[in-house]
């Protein structure tokens, strides 16, 4: 298979060569890098947000919208399906590079996440990379600028000219759209946490349901959460039964029943005080191979309808 980062480059390159459909912009950096705004200074977008999450699984996932209802009101939902699970949600997608350089402060996700392979995912997974160039989606409400490209290419060890930060604010278009993608990527790093090795996670499917944009990051990032938490659904086939399927979704949390807005608020907005269990999919199917089905958790769309202010 080719590199991680060198199929997400492909989408780069689709991305800047299509930006003005796709309503972003391109920044070329000093040294020929660039950051690409998906939804910070622009308002962002569904086909930018859907095209951000592609390049994040570095073209191993298929990424689509559709319409479907919560409590009775119609609502955009996003569906993610991949072959490569390991690579595509974990290696690649996860959100597991916290930025903060020069009064910038961000979270990356993407392969260049792949070059650095310092977190557990990656001697779990036994996957490391090396390319000239570096791809680092961030989450953030500023756009990075040349102290973050340098700081990204001293770690994942590639020249400036190679780093490549497409941005985008959870308070955008763009962000509820990836944030209702990452259904999936959080159903199959429960398993890792809970043990289950991520390798025999043969393929998956999920869809969550849209966010409302919010008028800041905050209230985004709980907005988004609740779309996974209370509307994402999963369907998994593995290769290995397993004793604690019943704790992949968010269901297991103790925390779990009311939204993640006033879960924050409770704690301070201090995340680890958070039970991580709540950090999933509402609903999960897992289909063992020659092993039978389990089915756990369920959606609770009174939450979302209320996290949502929806009235039908």
């Amino acid at each position: 298979m080719e590199s991680l980062n060198r199929m997400a480059t492909e989408l780069i390159d689709e991305a800047i060569d299509f930006a003005d459909e796709l309503a972003i912009e391109v920044h070329t950096l000093e040294e020929d890098g660039a950051v690409l705004d998906f939804g910070v200074e622009t308002p962002g977008a569904v086909e930018a947000g859907l095209l951000l999450t592609e390049i994040q699984t570095a073209g191993l996932a298929t990424v689509q919208t559709r319409m479907d209802e919560v409590a009775g009101a119609p609502l955009s939902h996003v569906e993610l399906s991949t072959d490569q699970p390991a690579l595509a949600l974990l290696c690649a997608g996860k959100a597991g590079w916290e930025l903060s350089v020069d009064g910038f402060e961000g979270l990356g996700s993407g392969p260049a996440r792949a070059l650095v392979a310092e977190e557990g995912i990656f001697e779990q997974i036994q996957y490391h990379e090396e390319f000239d160039f570096a791809v680092l989606a961030l989450e953030s409400d500023t756009l990075p600028g040349e102290a973050v490209a340098s700081e990204v290419a001293q770690r994942a060890n590639v020249s400036e000219s190679g780093v490549f930060l497409p941005t985008y604010a959870s308070a955008s278009i763009t962000g509820s759209i990836v944030g209702a993608s990452r259904a999936a990527e959080l159903a199959v790093y429960r398993l890792f946490e809970l043990g289950y090795d991520p390798m025999d996670v043969l393929t998956v499917s999920g869809s969550a349901p849209v966010a409302p944009v919010a008028d800041d990051e905050l209230a985004a990032m709980a907005a988004t959460n609740d779309a996974v938490a209370y509307g994402g659904q999963v369907h998994l086939v593995v290769q290995e039964s397993f004793d604690r399927f019943d704790e992949i979704a968010s269901t297991a949390a103790d925390q779990y029943g009311q939204p993640f807005g006033d879960i924050f608020e409770a704690v301070d907005y201090d995340y680890s005080e958070l039970d991580r269990s709540l950090f999933a999919p509402a609903s999960v199917t897992v289909d063992v191979v020659g092993g039978g089905t389990h089915v756990v958790g369920g959606t609770a769309e009174d939450v979302l309808a209320e996290s949502y202010g929806l009235s039908a």
